[in-house]
């Protein structure tokens, strides 16, 4: 896994940062959401990428 495309999946609701994922930057140029579940919530709720 490179180093550079990591990214931080963060929980809209709770805001704790809960995933890490890889995105090619170059292809894909907006910022990534994805429905995912949240251990603090206890529910899916939509994490999207921070900075």
């Amino acid at each position: 896994m490179a180093r550079e495309n990591l990214v931080k999946l963060k929980c809209s609701d709770c805001g704790t940062i809960n995933y890490y994922t890889t995105r090619n930057k170059k292809k894909i140029k907006e910022k990534l959401e994805e429905k995912k579940h949240c251990p603090k919530c206890k529910k899916h709720t939509v994490h999207k990428e921070l900075k």
